[in-house]
């Protein structure tokens, strides 16, 4: 019997792996730039903590969840999405009482059980980003700016911003029941879903991806005519911040988060080429939510970035492989002996390499060495050591030349750390 991975778990392989690493390494760059501080969680928390925050009638928490009980009795679940657990962290720990602002990013698995498809996994990895203890509308430019200049410098293109405000507490019941009266007059062209949603929780029917079902929305009420002044005073300084760092935007009236704990600015980016689910990142604001987890009232933004979908739209496999950047090849027992100790001194100074301890010929080395797409391979064989030199051969225009063993490890230092320059 062949043992495969559970349907929507996917192995990460080398030659894909660099992709992740290089954009977990320039997300880090960009957040450290920007003052964030790095918070790992568990990746199980106590199901309570997502029922109390995300909401009964979602989606993730209805139909997605991955949620088991454990030895002590108690219902445990796979954290189906970040935000919560940075905030539950934040509440226990009493970060509050060490700094009034905090910057936060996290990168790792989140897991919901739902239809696998192009980019979207039942184990999926975000980059999350959460900025805590500001209301200011220049918070919320900031992280959108910081969205932007993450996903520029992993070369993502053809990007769209859409932005909306979800207004708050004291405005948002208003719009709701406006929209349950549309909804109500539209029941039955509605799907199932929306006909249930429409009850429950009618924000989420703008989720919708049934194509009758968006038809209707398009006469459905706006939201950004029923949200008070001090909402919408803050949704249009929040678009004359982003309009003065150049970032074109598109207002979007449609546009929710699939958690109820989002309220006022809420934006995605999206990518023409991905299909139908097309949103690569997204967030918006959640300034009740630490106070509905039992810690201070602060308010907070943050957003998450998708890598699964982010990986889909950087360059095709070959360009990511780790090539080494010498491969030592040996010619014979005494050959290989030398060699080896040249290899451990390359690695002691984190220079990329690789040998093979084998017996084979000059010709299947170089094979290899060509296939792996080393820049250099360096032959020793026994008429060198006799001459105490070695072969070297740039294998990007094949020029070669003979060098003292002596100078090996100077000769790639130099040339090492110049193009890495």
């Amino acid at each position: 019997m062949t043992i495969t991975a559970l349907k929507g778990f996917k192995d990460i392989l080398p030659g894909e792996s660099e992709k992740w690493l290089f954009m977990e390494e320039t997300a880090r760059r960009i957040f450290q730039t920007f003052g964030f501080s790095e918070i790992r969680t568990p990746v199980l928390e106590k199901t309570d903590l997502f029922i109390s925050s995300i909401g009964n009638y979602t989606d993730i928490v209805e139909k997605e969840m991955y949620t088991l009980i454990d030895r002590s009795g108690d219902s445990i679940t796979l954290r189906p999405e970040a935000t919560v657990s940075v905030m539950r962290a934040f509440i226990e720990h009493n970060l509050q009482g060490q700094q009034p602002v905090h910057r936060l990013y996290s990168i790792g698995p989140m897991f919901r059980h739902e239809r696998p498809q192009k980019g979207r996994f039942r184990q999926f990895h975000q980059i999350n980003a959460e900025y805590i203890g500001t209301a200011s509308p220049f918070a919320d430019a900031e992280m959108i700016y910081l969205l932007i200049q993450i996903l520029d410098h992993l070369g993502l293109e053809e990007t769209r911003l859409r932005i909306n405000s979800l207004g708050c507490p004291l405005c948002r019941p208003s719009f709701n029941s406006a929209l349950q009266d549309f909804l109500g007059e539209q029941k039955e062209v509605l799907c199932p879903d929306c006909q249930r949603r429409m009850e429950t929780n009618p924000l989420r029917v703008f989720d919708c991806k049934v194509e009758r079902c968006g038809e209707v929305l398009t006469a459905a009420p706006r939201i950004t005519t029923f949200i008070c002044m001090e909402c919408l005073k803050h949704f249009e300084q929040v678009q004359e911040l982003i309009a003065g760092l150049s970032i074109p935007v598109q207002r979007d009236p449609r546009l929710v988060r699939g958690l109820d704990y989002y309220c006022r600015t809420t934006f995605e980016v999206s990518v023409s080429h991905l299909g139908s689910q097309d949103a690569v990142a997204g967030g918006g604001r959640y300034d009740g939510l630490i106070r509905e987890l039992g810690g201070p009232d602060r308010p907070a933004i943050g957003f998450a970035i998708g890598l699964d979908r982010a990986a889909l739209l950087l360059s095709t496999l070959e360009e990511w492989i780790n090539r080494p950047f010498v491969f030592l090849i040996p010619l014979g027992t005494a050959a290989r002996d030398q060699a080896f100790n040249l290899l451990t001194v390359l690695y002691k100074k984190e220079i990329p390499a690789m040998m093979e301890y084998e017996d084979k010929s000059l010709k299947s080395q170089l094979k290899r060495a060509d296939k792996i797409k080393s820049h250099y391979a360096a032959i020793l064989g026994t008429e060198e050591l006799n001459k105490n030199q070695i072969l070297i051969r740039n294998l990007n225009d094949q020029s070669q030349e003979f060098i003292p063993i002596p100078h090996f490890l100077d000769y790639f230092l130099e040339r090492y750390y110049k193009k890495k320059v």
